[in-house]
């Protein structure tokens, strides 16, 4: 192990031992809000410090090991000792470190799902249809919640944008690697003699934002229209001015939520829309400064580009970030999406080691 990670572990014990004093002390529960906060630093450490205290304990046990060669009847059972230690302390460095890794502040939030057809007219509205499907089917796997906040419905089916909030544990850390563009290649139920067509879509992930603490929204800065929902005729047909249309002005960002019949409601749907969307921008910015120093599979923040495509023809599933492909596309278009987000994470962590390993 590397001297300064050692010495960063060294550090967080101390820090562990420091908060371990402080919240066993008579006035610890004073200030409330000061004790939830070293509870929640101190449940956040303890693993780490747990395991480097067995990190530790195996080399001791390696070189009490070590001390044996020198007698031939524990000769044998020295070096297998030794054998496991150093495997045994590989494996415990390797899991240290990804502890040691910068924990994205974001991951345990709930999403904002936006799905929007590209090229490709009908057959892209479809698809985008199919990619919404696909992400509900695997939300309902992970028992979290979805709820349509916005929906633009294609003239023969599927969706020309449609937005969505899943609310979940970890729905971030899971999702957040699925925003670009994503390419089908089939044959359309409309195509009559059976030629292969390539539409696309974009899909964005943007974490909730807790507008009042972190989006400075200037009432100054917003336009708000008020204007009757559109429906499918009959009851469904809205006689009031429900629908609710926001636009940033320093930023052009608009969006509309028509999708409630409550005007009160589109309007909080839509300002935490807002909220995530100019976020999302501020992150963007930052991810592109961090891309032009060092590969980031979160990219430059580019929505145009092209992150995987779906063939349906041969049944496989290319993400072009890391260049896995898998041929069980029924299945993933079915939700069982685990193979493709633990592979993108995995790369992810891989990568932040690697720069853990240039900068510690």
């Amino acid at each position: 192990m590397k001297a300064s990670i050692a010495a960063k572990l060294e550090q967080l014990s101390r820090r562990l031992d420091e908060l371990g004093a402080i919240l066993s002390s008579e006035g610890a529960t004073r200030d409330m809000g000061q004790y939830r906060r070293f509870s929640r630093e101190h449940s956040e450490l303890e693993p780490i410090a747990d395991l480097y205290r067995q990190f530790l304990q195996t080399q001791r046990d390696s070189a009490d090991a070590g001390e044996m060669l020198g007698d031939p009847e524990m000769k044998s059972y020295a070096e297998a000792e030794i054998r496991a230690c150093k495997e045994r302390l590989a494996e415990l460095e390797n899991t240290l470190q990804k502890l040691l890794l910068p924990k994205d502040p974001n991951d345990d939030r709930n999403i904002f799902l936006e799905i929007r057809a590209g090229t490709g007219g009908d057959e892209s509205g479809l698809f985008a249809g199919d990619l919404f499907r696909m992400y509900v089917r695997f939300a309902e796997r992970k028992r979290w919640q979805v709820e349509i906040v916005s929906e633009n419905q294609g003239e023969v089916g599927g969706y020309k944008e449609v937005i969505a909030r899943i609310s979940g544990q970890g729905a971030y850390s899971k999702l957040k690697f699925e925003s670009g563009g994503h390419r089908v290649q089939r044959v359309p139920d409309t195509e009559t003699q059976g030629r292969i067509h390539t539409s696309a879509c974009t899909v964005a992930v943007m974490p909730e934002a807790d507008e009042l603490a972190e989006v400075v929204l200037n009432p100054a800065d917003l336009k708000v229209d008020t204007f009757r929902a559109s429906g499918a005729g009959g009851q469904h047909i809205n006689k009031t001015d429900s629908a609710i249309r926001i636009t940033h002005l320093p930023t052009g960002i608009v969006v509309e939520c028509q999708d409630d019949r409550s005007q009160h409601r589109n309007r909080a749907r839509a300002m935490a829309v807002l909220a995530a969307r100019i976020k999302d921008v501020q992150t963007r910015a930052q991810q592109a400064k961090e891309a032009a120093t060092r590969k980031s599979l979160i990219g430059s923040g580019d929505r145009s580009e092209r992150i995987r495509t779906y063939n349906f023809p041969q049944g496989r599933v290319t993400d072009h970030r890391i260049n896995l492909t898998l041929y069980k596309i029924a299945d993933i278009m079915d939700g069982d999406l685990e193979e493709l987000t633990g592979a993108l994470v995995a790369e992810h962590q891989a990568e932040q080691l690697a720069h853990l390993a240039e900068t510690v």
